[in-house]
């Protein structure tokens, strides 16, 4: 390689729970850099959640954690050609890719789910995905069965 590695920026930890994973999360939530509006839907829609689930124990940041995880792959198909034929490749993905990848579908779903805000629709999300359902859970799911279905082709793997 010519250039070298560009250097991984340090993400500051949020002003209310002073989490970094909640800082990449809003990130991810943000757009046009309106990173403030992205930190109040966050944090309305974590109240939304702890008033959705009163009997449960957990915080509402914790709730989200457990959600976050329920929606993150173990492993991915990734193409690869060999000899003419495309072949989709299990492979096991890196950790910060994982929590990048559970982060934009959580968010994702949220955005195409029914709602009156956003925030709403946020909670609706983590709700879900904590009770192991919705989009971001069924799209792990799914990502999960196709890389059992092409287990065969895991000797191809680069």
């Amino acid at each position: 390689m010519r250039k070298a590695k560009p250097k991984k920026r340090v993400i500051l930890p949020d002003p209310v729970f002073g989490d970094v994973r909640v800082s990449k999360f809003v990130n991810h939530l943000m757009y046009d850099g309106k990173k403030n509006t992205a930190y109040t839907i966050f944090y309305n829609a974590l109240d939304t959640v702890k008033s959705k689930l009163p009997n449960e124990e957990l915080t509402a940041l914790e709730i989200w954690k457990k959600a976050l995880e329920n929606v993150t792959p173990q492993v991915e198909v990734k193409s690869r050609r060999v000899g003419g034929a495309t072949f989709q490749v299990p492979t096991e993905i890196r950790p910060d890719r994982k929590e990048s990848i559970s982060m934009k579908n959580l968010i994702s779903y949220a955005r195409k789910r029914g709602g009156k805000t956003m925030s709403d629709k946020l909670a609706a999300e983590i709700v879900d995905a904590f009770n192991n359902a919705g989009g971001a859970f069924k799209r792990k799911e799914d990502m999960h069965k196709m890389a059992e279905a092409n287990r065969a082709f895991a000797h191809f793997r680069f």
